[in-house]
């Protein structure tokens, strides 16, 4: 009997000190998450502005420390953004915004972290279209501030591509590069048939005269004008535009993080506006009538065929996890030759091939195994049944 006291009264003890140490161990994660949060804020807050974040100062103390910390601390670390994007991202936001003294600030950090001067221009240039001339003269004359109070010299560096001859046909290769089946802008029956001048100025203007200039690439041009669309709820535009961003490069996953960068400044019901069509649109089927089918038929020295599997197989899983134009890609070998490779690659179109040949996860893999691969074959295909699904 005492001993089943001692033996229960053990079990008790036990108990008090395995609940004790979980609450430590729970306390513990807590307190490494909140470290982790304002370590981070610390740190972004000092490389963007070169100054201390969460000072605990000024007339509004417990406001900043929460703006700082969600900002600094958790919005900076959401997505694969660079820190260069995430800047052009809010700067170009907060042009949009007209919100100038925030502008002027974030210009500034957008520098500290490399953004060139010209970079900057253009970022400020591409609102022209989206938000009128006015609006940008006053995002312009914002960042021409900043230029010369670190001594930059004005005007800056010309970024035109195009002549009177050039900007049409320039406009119209970009907007076709973007947009293949062209855009309906519903301009059809305006009176006086003046539909054809909007049509045209889209063309010329909007392709031909801005996004043709120097220092900003397609793809960060049209990352950034979604950010412009998404801050002004322009819903219509937003699901036209997603597919510009497939179109030249850009993933969901960074169409997502860029949305979620805007968040802070523009609030959440337009962010979450824009996240609805990213889903909407992510989650769409893709069309079998363009998809580029293409068998890969691989030689690999058979010593190093087990290092050949290995970046093999991450580069699968990286492209079927990591991008949606990636549709199959299936990898079968010989039974009696398991060095002869067979890849069933199914991309939904040419941009979506072309898009995965520059990401990381394949430069790796082609990198890797150059002196693993004896012979390629590469055989394009016409699937006899288009759009059959492999169960």
């Amino acid at each position: 009997m005492i001993m089943r006291n001692n033996i229960d009264n053990m079990r008790k003890v036990i108990g008090i000190i395995a609940l004790a140490l979980a609450g430590n161990l729970c306390t513990m994660a807590q307190t490494t998450d909140i470290m982790n949060r304002i370590e981070a804020c610390k740190q972004n807050y000092y490389t963007l502005f070169g100054d201390e974040a969460l000072t605990g100062q000024g007339t509004d103390p417990e406001m900043m420390d929460i703006l700082q910390k969600f900002i600094f601390g958790e919005v900076f670390q959401t997505g694969k953004l660079t820190m260069k994007q995430r800047e052009m991202i809010t700067c170009i936001t907060l042009a949009t915004m007209q919100t100038l003294p925030q502008l002027k600030a974030h210009a500034g950090a957008a520098l500290n972290v490399g953004v060139t001067p010209e970079e900057l221009r253009e970022v400020m240039y591409l609102t022209a279209p989206f938000i009128g001339f006015p609006k940008m003269l006053n995002a312009v004359t914002t960042v021409n501030e900043v230029f010369k109070e670190r001594g930059i010299s004005l005007p800056l560096d010309s970024q035109s591509r195009v002549t009177e001859e050039t900007r049409h046909e320039t406009g119209k290769t970009i907007q076709d590069k973007l947009y293949p089946g062209g855009i309906a802008l519903g301009m059809g029956g305006l009176p006086g048939d003046l539909g054809k001048n909007v049509e045209q100025f889209l063309t010329d203007y909007f392709f031909g005269d801005i996004y043709s200039r120097g220092s900003l690439d397609l793809q960060t041009r049209e990352l950034l004008g979604y950010c412009v669309l998404t801050t002004l709820e322009a819903e219509s535009q937003l699901h036209s535009h997603y597919h510009g961003n497939i179109n030249v490069g850009n993933t969901p996953e960074t169409l997502t993080a860029a949305v979620i960068q805007c968040l802070p400044y523009i609030g959440f019901p337009a962010a979450i506006k824009a996240l609805r069509i990213i889903k909407q649109e992510y989650a769409k089927p893709v069309s079998a009538e363009n998809n580029l089918v293409r068998l890969s038929k691989i030689t690999v020295d058979p010593i190093q065929l087990d290092d050949y599997n290995a970046f093999l197989k991450e580069e699968i899983e990286a492209s079927m996890r990591l991008e949606l134009g990636v549709l199959t890609l299936y990898a079968t070998a010989e039974k009696d030759a398991p060095h002869k490779v067979t890849i069933l690659e199914i991309y939904a179109d040419r941009n979506a091939y072309e898009s995965h040949l520059k990401t990381p996860h394949f430069q790796k893999y082609k990198q890797g195994t150059l002196s693993m691969v004896k012979e390629l074959e590469l055989v394009d295909v016409k699937p006899l049944i288009p759009g059959l699904k492999i169960k």
